[in-house]
C-alpha cells in the first residue's frame, strides 16, 4: 500500500460544497493540512459576533463545549467528502458517537480554534475519529466521536 502523503486545503466556498451546514451553524471556516483517509485540521475563528455569545454567558463570552465538538465533527464530515469523492454523490455524513470528551479550557471570542482531527478506523459507512481542539497550541477540548455516510 502506498502512502498518500499530498497535504490539500478547502476554503469556505468549498466547505459550503461539501456538507450541508450553514450560518448559524456552519462552525469550521477552513480546512487545511488534509491527508485523504488520515487527518485535517479544521480553522474557526472565534469572533464576538456568534449568535451564542450573548446567551452564553453574559458579559463573559465562552464558546459552548457541544460547539465546539460540533465543529471537530464537522472537519472530520469534510475529510470523509474529500476522500471519498464522488461516491458520496447523494449521501451526507451524520454524528453517530461521542466519547472521552474532555474541556481543558474556556475558548473566547478572538481565539483561532485549531481543530485538528484523525481517522481512527472506517469499516462500510463508519467512520471513527479522534479529536483535538486547540487555541495557541494548547489543548481546550478532545474527543472520540464516529460518524454514519447515509443517504441524503
Amino acid at each position: 500500500m502506498t502512502e498518500n502523503t499530498e497535504m490539500l486545503s478547502y476554503n469556505i466556498d468549498e466547505i459550503t460544497k461539501m456538507i450541508p451546514h450553514r450560518y448559524p451553524f456552519l462552525l469550521v471556516d477552513k480546512v487545511e493540512q488534509v491527508v485523504l483517509n488520515e487527518k485535517a485540521v479544521g480553522i474557526k475563528n472565534v469572533t464576538m459576533n456568534e449568535p451564542f455569545f450573548p446567551g452564553h454567558f453574559p458579559g463573559h463570552p465562552v464558546m459552548p463545549g457541544v460547539l465546539i465538538v460540533e465543529s471537530m465533527a464537522q472537519t472530520s464530515a469534510v475529510l470523509v467528502v474529500g476522500s471519498m469523492g464522488e461516491q458520496l454523490a447523494g449521501k451526507v455524513v451524520y454524528f453517530m458517537s461521542i466519547d472521552g470528551v474532555r474541556f481543558r479550557k474556556p475558548v473566547r471570542p478572538g481565539d483561532r480554534l485549531e481543530l485538528h482531527v484523525t481517522k481512527e478506523r472506517s469499516r462500510g459507512t463508519v467512520w471513527k475519529f479522534i479529536g483535538e481542539a486547540k487555541v495557541d497550541g494548547k489543548t481546550v477540548a478532545e474527543a472520540n466521536f464516529s460518524a454514519m455516510i447515509m443517504d441524503n
